[in-house]
């Protein structure tokens, strides 16, 4: 399982999350909502400090990553972040490892 961090996305973290070199967002499934693979869970993300890395991508010095304990919301699947320049929002995608 991957990250895949689009390069329209990583200027998003780092204009609306103010992001830089040696942060940490966190990618994690949260109760509520509806994803692909889960019904009642959906993706969230927030600047955090990781506890248990499971998965990681480090794109000039900033740490996309999920934690161990929330590896089974993807399903074995890569996750590709990129941007809906329309609405200036994150969009996810989920592809077969």
């Amino acid at each position: 399982m991957n990250i895949i961090v689009s390069e329209e996305a990583f200027a998003w973290f780092t204009r609306e999350m103010e992001a830089e070199a040696g942060d940490y967002i966190r990618f994690y499934a949260r109760y509520g909502g509806s994803s692909k693979f889960h019904e009642g869970f959906s993706l969230g993300m927030n600047r955090e400090l990781p506890h248990e890395i499971g998965v990681e991508t480090i794109v000039d010095g900033i740490h996309f990553y999920i934690e161990a304990r929330d590896e089974w919301f993807f399903n074995e699947h890569d996750l590709h972040v990129h941007v809906n320049t329309a609405l200036d929002e994150l969009t996810y995608e989920y592809h077969a490892t």
